[in-house]
């Protein structure tokens, strides 16, 4: 017999068979068997050739860096970088804003310019589709800050003078600051308040961004009044002063109406000889004699034009030549140093001032009655010659 026979199988086919001499005869693999063997090889090759590929991409990957965009970009993206933000925050937002592709790629460009710890607080106009590394060079430099629209709020301004203020310089009208003005939580008064803002939206300069309501603009005013009432210590020192908070603003406020600079701790001290002094309280029996309170009280125009003696006798709760103590609220806004005068006020045995020169602001402390009669005369000498009486 050859090496191979063949055998019909039950079906009626022969099989092919090898012939192993000495022992039993082998069943050959045939042509489905070659087929398996180069599909699986095939599937093995393939295997690899995409593992390879795929090995090959994700080492590329770690070594091209984040997605990032070439730049320069189109149209315009006003984007703001806020008080606290973090590099990574900016990286966020930038992204959020559609300015730069990823993250990571602004945080690292940050990472390699020293400058990017100096980015200020603002805004900026940047543009879609920026690179990492062109949106960092706008921030960094704050020539490209833009500037807001601001609104000046003067020292000694009356609650009715802001509103009319605010709503000169903003888009919103008088109704709507008022409708605000009206939610003392909301705009972030003290208790104490007892919900009347005179004397709590501090005189500063503001910026009015974008998208900001009344309520935010009263409430970013409070929040400065707050920096101020801190600094000086209010509630400590109207502790120490026999006071509440809410009389020192008051005191406050009439120590802003009636003097400035280096005279403001000296007029608080007059106030607080009259209020707290000894026996007749200096001739003064605990009255201050303050016209601002009285022509705030009569709803006058605050000025240096003198009160007629009909008005200095109307009755008022303002009239603090009629009634002793102080007025029921502040009279006007106080800037920094007549809260701070108003918690600490000056050493001295004063009664009485008077203002002998209105231009310069010139004014002169008595400690008497007599004292005041001279300094009234030169005050009445002055106007005679001057058309600010």
């Amino acid at each position: 017999m050859s090496e191979h026979e063949t055998q019909p199988d039950e079906a009626g086919f022969e099989q092919e068979y090898d012939y192993v001499p000495g022992g039993k005869r082998r069943k050959g693999r045939g042509l489905k068997g070659c087929v398996a063997v180069l599909v699986a090889l095939a599937v093995l090759v393939g295997g690899f050739y995409f593992g390879l590929t795929k090995g090959v991409s994700w080492v590329a990957d770690q070594f091209q860096g984040p997605e990032d965009y070439p730049g320069p970009g189109t149209g315009s993206v006003q984007f703001s970088v806020n008080e606290g933000d973090t590099i990574a925050q900016m990286g966020r937002n930038l992204k959020e804003d559609g300015v730069t592709k990823s993250v990571q790629a602004f945080i690292d460009a940050a990472n390699g310019e020293p400058d990017s710890s100096g980015i200020q607080v603002g805004a900026y106009e940047l543009k879609k589709q920026m690179s990492a590394s062109q949106a960092l060079d706008v921030l960094i430099d704050p020539g490209n800050l833009i500037g807001y629209p601001t609104v000046t709020i003067r020292e000694g301004l009356r609650l009715t003078e802001i509103v009319s203020t605010l709503a000169e310089n903003t888009d919103f009208p008088a109704r709507a600051w008022n409708r605000a003005l009206g939610q003392p939580g909301k705009i972030g008064l003290p208790d104490y308040a007892d919900g009347n803002a005179e004397g709590y939206l501090f005189p500063a300069t503001y910026e009015i961004k974008p998208g900001m309501t009344p309520v935010q603009i009263l409430k970013m005013m409070t929040t400065r009044w707050q920096q101020a009432a801190d600094a000086a210590d209010l509630e400590g020192r109207a502790a120490a002063l026999g006071k509440t908070p809410a009389e020192l603003m008051i005191i406050a406020s009439l120590i802003q109406a009636e003097g400035r600079g280096d005279d403001m701790p000296k007029i608080s001290r007059v106030i607080y000889n009259r209020l707290d002094g000894p026996g007749d309280k200096g001739g003064t029996n605990g009255t201050l004699g303050i016209d601002a309170s009285i022509a705030y009280g009569l709803g006058l125009s605050p000025g240096s034009t003198e009160l007629t003696p009909d008005q200095l006798a109307e009755d008022t709760p303002y009239n603090t030549r009629i009634n002793a103590g102080l007025p029921p609220t502040p009279i006007e806004a106080p800037g920094d140093e007549a809260i701070a005068a108003a918690a600490n006020p000056a050493e001295g045995n004063w009664y009485y001032y008077v203002t002998v020169d209105l231009a310069t602001g010139e004014t002169k402390f008595y400690d008497d009655y007599a004292g005041f009669l001279v300094g009234r005369d030169e005050y009445k000498t002055y106007c005679e010659t001057s058309d600010r009486c």
